[in-house]
């Protein structure tokens, strides 16, 4: 019986001891570690958990064809004010959905797509071809650099792709570095505010969150535009 009892007692305190262990937090100067939603990856930026990267086995949901209807991509790409010669960063490109809507408007600019996977670059480069498209130019970026010249670039997009930025204060870093000193960068994001977005939660972000983290990295909320039927479309220029 006392055996028994012992046993018990010792089965409890090692249980105990690895709930203590897998809910332990972890913090460096940056980023803070701990278990969080089941679609994060468990590292945390100023409060806000970081998403999962939608592989590249997701160009058919990228390519949909409601998201013009859903996302009203034409607005968005009004809401930039493109001029023909302005050099445009279009970061996490994924499929080009964006980029090649940008490209036309810029006929005597460029398109920069910018991404971390090659299997999606890959995809940009075949439509390139396949539509004779001459002024996108494919970039392999990695999780910290978007690889851009410094001082390049007139405007940059990011479309749902910030919140899934495994480094995001080396990634905005990287952005800024690549921006003329007037350029503007225009972060679009499903809206956390808005419950009826249907889009799981992590992959949103509030405007309140987005202004925390991008004033960190040194910019200024110049205006969200509210035409957008999901997303914030919040463009933000450099202090």
């Amino acid at each position: 019986m006392k055996n028994s009892a012992v046993l018990t007692l010792f089965i409890l305190c090692f249980l105990m001891s690895a709930e203590s262990k897998a809910q332990q937090v972890t913090t460096t100067s940056k980023y803070t570690y701990k278990r969080g939603d089941f679609n994060g990856i468990g590292k945390w930026y100023m409060g806000r958990e970081i998403a999962y990267v939608m592989g590249f086995q997701g160009i058919d949901w990228l390519e949909r064809s409601e998201r013009e209807k859903e996302e009203n991509v034409s607005t968005l790409i009004k809401n930039m004010e493109l001029q023909s010669n302005e050099i445009i960063a279009d970061i996490g490109a994924g499929s080009g959905y964006h980029a090649f809507r940008i490209s036309p408007l810029v006929e005597k600019g460029l398109v920069y797509a910018v991404d971390i996977q090659a299997e999606m670059l890959s995809a940009i480069q075949n439509t390139k071809e396949s539509k004779n498209i001459t002024n996108v130019e494919t970039i392999l970026g990695s999780e910290k650099s978007v690889n851009l010249t410094q001082h390049s670039i007139d405007k940059v997009l990011m479309v749902d792709v910030y919140h899934e930025f495994k480094f995001p204060v080396e990634m905005i870093a990287s952005i800024k570095n690549a921006m003329k000193p007037n350029g503007q960068l225009f972060l679009i994001e499903y809206r956390a505010e808005d419950l009826s977005v249907p889009i799981k939660k992590i992959h949103k972000m509030s405007e309140k969150q987005a202004v925390l983290e991008m004033k960190a990295a040194g910019f200024n909320l110049k205006k969200n535009i509210r035409n957008l039927p999901w997303q914030h479309c919040m463009v933000f220029e450099k202090e």
